[in-house]
């Protein structure tokens, strides 16, 4: 009498957890936290005739590139080219995540010690991850190419883009890594605070008395959420490509 035959296990896989590819990821989806020390700047060399107030003003209007009166208000930024580069650059350093880090790197938030197996729920997860990432990232290059003031409607688009695409990656990062990281709940938090600013902002228009302060809980967290996930991997690679040139000397 012949035995049932056994269910085929399904293929599980190793993730590459030290190439240089995924530490040129890491340390790319990193270097987002550069926008603040060009915010930071630019906002120290505001000529508007009342000081940049974080609360009432735009992020935009660090980028405006002229002086003089938009939407009401009254703007004028000097070095706004380093603001709307540091857009590009942030933009840029997301695209090039989503293209470097892998799926099953994300998977497991690059550890060595677990396995993923291809095309199922964690796997499409982190695709999602990539590909929302990767949106995210081309709506603030759009943001630093097209100015709030250029009369092009790109510009919202953009900003929409970073600020929508940014948390869902995050909120669906954080799932994905709770259990085995313990920045997850960080990571996931971060994507709710900015869900939650971008509903409340398209719920009220913006017409608040501190819309600054709104627009700045549906970006910040978009940009330390990302820094802490580049974080968690660039140190989990480091370690990985150490340990490995640990063992090769050794032979």
């Amino acid at each position: 009498m012949s035995s049932a035959p056994s269910a085929a296990r399904p293929a599980t896989l190793i993730p590459d957890t030290a190439s240089t590819r995924q530490y040129i990821g890491a340390w790319s989806v990193l270097s987002v936290l550069q926008y603040f020390a060009a915010e930071a700047a630019v906002i120290g060399a505001w000529a508007g005739p009342r000081p940049y107030d974080l609360r009432t003003g735009y992020i935009s209007d660090l980028g405006a590139l002229n002086c003089g009166i938009f939407d009401g208000r009254e703007v004028c930024s000097p070095l706004n080219w380093l603001m709307n580069a540091s857009f590009v650059v942030q933009g840029l350093g997301m695209l090039l995540g989503a293209l470097l880090l892998s799926s099953g790197l994300l998977c497991v938030a690059a550890r060595a010690d677990l396995r993923v197996q291809p095309r199922r729920r964690p796997w499409l997860a982190a695709v999602w991850v990539r590909v929302l990432t990767g949106t995210a990232g081309a709506g603030t290059v759009i943001v630093g190419l097209v100015p709030e003031d250029v009369g092009s409607g790109w510009h919202i688009v953009g900003a929409v883009m970073y600020f929508l695409a940014g948390a869902l990656a995050l909120l669906v990062l954080g799932i994905l890594w709770l259990r085995k990281t313990n920045f997850a709940w960080f990571i996931l938090v971060c994507g709710a605070v900015s869900l939650t600013a971008l509903g409340t902002g398209g719920l009220t228009g913006m017409d608040i008395p501190e819309p600054g302060t709104l627009e700045r809980l549906m970006g910040y967290p978009v940009t330390l959420g990302m820094a802490t996930a580049g974080l968690v991997i660039a140190r989990q690679v480091h370690r990985h490509r150490k340990e490995m040139r640990a063992r090769a000397a050794l032979r």
